[in-house]
């Protein structure tokens, strides 16, 4: 299904191609929804369980959805932004980390292994970092569509849902340009402790983005150009899988702040291109509940984290098993007998 938005020649042909998206199959929202009514329940008493059996309905096409198949994937990129010390950890830790998710490690592979979810490592050219954005454009016109297309590819349309998560020293400040660029404000409103970031290194990593605005502040309008500007290829690559899996009907879970800030890439694109993903975990990264709240989603669940690795997305996984276990087993008042 990706090939039909990838492989694409420039940011224009890519655009283009995303005019006429899948959209939510509205028959089936309303037959779950009349299910969920009719469960043996007071109506709305499951809560945002009831909001997630019906968003899957939606995507699936059916009124009783399943998950059958899930599959997460982290992409791994390194930074040029790193040369301006706003990272407490060496670049090398990536690569290190993308190691320990293949021996299975990682705490990644505990969460996939608990909530049922195949994991797929896609480590996206470690020996290259992307550029300094305060001197140039992180990326190519052409090395943010290789990205893209790299990350559509990740995806396995024979899934029923995919999980999304990242893994890269530094990404932290790309993610913070990346929202400060799409969304104003100023970088302190943006910017975090990352993987452990003293207040010193928070305030570099702010006049650092604050530089990175100044130097690329021609082309914030355009969010495809941010994303070379100021991205990442692992930014770049959930942009990718997200618009693999909308043109397979397949609903995406989001991690947290990165993975967030780089699916925001393609909410100012006004064509609903998020609109078949949940967020899966709010961060305790400051900026992405200001993110969450500029892309209009909510997230299903809120633990404090912040490691990354599509683990926000794992755990959130159970709860949307959980609701589909609810809408398809739970018996009606009819099939129960019991009078309304």
């Amino acid at each position: 299904m990706s090939a039909t938005i990838f492989p694409a020649a420039s940011f224009a042909e890519l655009r283009a191609r995303l005019n006429d998206l899948p959209s939510t199959d509205v028959r089936s929202i309303a037959a779950a929804r009349v299910r969920q009514d009719n469960l043996t329940k007071p109506q709305g008493a499951l809560g945002r369980l009831e909001e997630l059996a019906i968003f899957m309905a939606g995507w699936q096409g059916c009124e009783r959805p399943v998950l059958k198949r899930a599959q997460a994937v982290v992409f791994a990129g390194n930074h040029g932004i790193c040369r301006q010390g706003v990272n407490p950890f060496p670049q090398e830790v990536t690569a290190q980390m993308v190691a320990n998710f293949r021996r299975g490690g990682a705490a990644i592979n505990q969460l996939c292994r608990i909530s049922g979810a195949d994991l797929s490592i896609i480590p996206l050219d470690l020996d290259l970092p992307t550029h300094d954005f305060t001197e140039d454009y992180a990326m190519t016109e052409l090395e943010v569509l290789d990205a893209m297309a790299r990350g559509a590819a990740s995806v396995d349309t024979n899934c029923d849902i995919i999980l999304l998560g990242e893994m890269g020293i530094g990404n932290s400040t790309v993610a913070s340009a990346q929202a400060r660029a799409l969304f104003g404000g100023t970088a302190w409103d943006w910017v975090g402790p990352g993987t452990g970031a003293d207040a010193e290194k928070i305030a570099i990593k702010a006049r650092v983005i604050e530089a990175g605005i100044d130097r690329h502040k021609q082309v914030i309008d355009n969010p495809f150009v941010i994303l070379a500007a100021f991205g990442g290829r692992e930014q770049a690559a959930i942009c990718g899988a997200i618009l693999a899996a909308r043109m397979a009907r397949i609903p995406v879970l989001l991690d947290g702040f990165i993975c967030t800030a780089a699916a925001s890439i393609l909410a100012p694109l006004g064509i609903g291109a998020l609109d078949h993903c949940l967020v899966g975990h709010s961060s305790a990264e400051p900026g992405h509940r200001m993110l969450l709240s500029a892309i209009g989603k909510k997230a299903i669940l809120d633990l404090g984290m912040r490691l990354g690795e599509g683990s926000g997305a794992a755990i959130a996984l159970g709860i949307v098993r959980a609701a589909l276990a609810a809408h398809e087993g739970m018996a009606t008042f009819a099939e129960a007998g019991i009078s309304v």
